[in-house]
């Protein structure tokens, strides 16, 4: 019962850690000053934090640890951190219009790979 608690926040936290960046990315694209307001700058990460607490509550129910003994969660961090780079090249560190579009498609593709291992439990996606 507990999992499956964690295990709908942490899903849920996902899919609001993802429309976050999508609003941001557009806004970072437009050069929108609303970007540069507190809470859009807060809110996404209070969002993050809670999934990535979801995330490490999760594992430690299951048992599972990346780099130990999940290949799988060794995989989503791997691509977290990718996310994470790309992300913030595509919001904030992107030097040009086309840097950012092309760090936030990466970005989006790399969120697509975290959810699809989630997804099939296999890192190599076959």
């Amino acid at each position: 019962m507990l999992y499956l608690l964690f295990k709908t926040i942490h899903i849920l936290t996902v899919s609001v850690t993802a429309g976050f960046f999508c609003w941001r990315w557009r806004l970072a694209l437009a050069a929108a000053p609303r970007l540069q307001q507190r809470w859009v700058r807060i809110l996404p990460h209070l969002n993050d934090t809670l999934l990535l607490t979801s995330a490490i509550v999760l594992a430690a129910m299951a048992g599972r640890y990346p780099f130990v003994n999940s290949a799988v969660l060794t995989a989503k961090v791997c691509g977290l951190i990718v996310y994470i780079l790309l992300g913030t090249i595509a919001i904030k560190r992107g030097r040009t219009r086309r840097q950012k579009l092309l760090a936030g498609v990466l970005a989006l593709l790399t969120l697509a790979y975290i959810v699809a291992v989630a997804i099939s439990k296999n890192p190599l996606l076959v």
